[in-house]
């Protein structure tokens, strides 16, 4: 199955949408590079549509997202009524294509330097979808439909960006989370356990013990995922950690140090400031205000 895959933020944004009737033997226009994503979903009938070498036939509960860099056209006629919700979108952000084997959620630190930092995250979106609740997701696109006309209103655009992301929402958990890779659920449950066990020391041993897997292995989901091994991972958390108590608390830097998993203060201050390229009491004077 492909699979468009967005960093945000900055999430999607929405554009316009409409409901369209096809006549047997209308067709969908052909288009190049329209610079927008064009969301589809049938409620009833056939579009016959093509993206390149890709033929879709999106019948009546099934969802096409046509991208905006690619040519995409009519394989044929429509055979019989066809009704659709259509609505265009885009991002200013990242976004890519994959198939949904090789998922990865690439994560990209924010350039400005700020008190936090900012954490991406990815949205996936299948392409193509037999929808498993249909009229769950028809009820937003009417909505979104009828509050077009009000779209020149500022209230409307931010109830329109709302009610558009409710059914991105909705498309992102059509996709089966069982064929995700084992690689991936493997990641997961090591940054969680990390994330709960921070303020400890955690050998990849135990990391291994805890997850019944192998510590090589381990390492290796978690840097196809996250870009980092597990315990570069835990020390980017450690210092996440850190710099909230440095903002939030006037606690010595040994204290917070110890408070998240650091046995001496030195390391802890030789450590942060290789993560954020100050040391933490000059990182704490420079948000500080006095």
């Amino acid at each position: 199955m492909s699979v468009l895959q967005f960093v945000s933020p900055p999430l999607p944004h929405y554009i316009a949408s409409g409901y369209t009737i096809f006549h047997p033997g209308d067709k969908h226009m052909s288009r190049r590079n329209i610079g927008v994503f064009d969301l589809l979903v049938v409620t009833r009938g056939c579009l016959f549509i093509g993206e390149e070498d890709r033929h879709y036939e999106v019948s009546g509960g099934h969802a096409l997202i046509l991208r905006p860099d690619r040519h995409h056209y009519p394989t044929k006629g429509c055979e019989e009524r066809t009704e659709y919700y259509w609505l265009h979108f885009d991002t200013t952000g990242k976004w890519g294509q994959v198939e949904e084997a090789e998922n990865e959620r690439p994560r990209e630190p924010s350039g400005e330097k700020t008190a936090f930092t900012m954490e991406t995250f990815t949205m996936l979106l299948p392409q193509f979808v037999s929808l498993p609740l249909p009229k769950a997701t028809y009820e937003p696109l009417r909505q979104l439909s009828e509050l077009e006309q009000e779209s020149h209103m500022s209230w409307a655009r931010w109830k329109l960006q709302l009610i558009f992301q409710g059914l991105l929402e909705q498309l992102s958990s059509s996709l089966d989370r069982r064929t995700a890779s084992p690689g991936a659920h493997v990641a997961e449950q090591a940054a969680s356990y990390l994330r709960m066990h921070y303020k400890e020391e955690v050998t990849a041993r135990q990391l291994g013990e805890a997850l019944n897997f192998h510590p090589v292995y381990i390492a290796r989901c978690m840097q196809k995922e996250y870009g980092v091994s597990p315990f570069d991972y835990l020390l980017r958390y450690r210092i996440e950690q850190a710099k909230l108590l440095l903002l939030q608390t006037n606690h010595s830097i040994a204290l917070i140090a110890e408070m998240v998993g650091f046995n001496q203060a030195a390391y802890f201050a030789s450590c942060f400031a290789k993560v954020e390229g100050i040391p933490p009491r000059t990182y704490r004077q420079r948000f500080y205000h006095i």
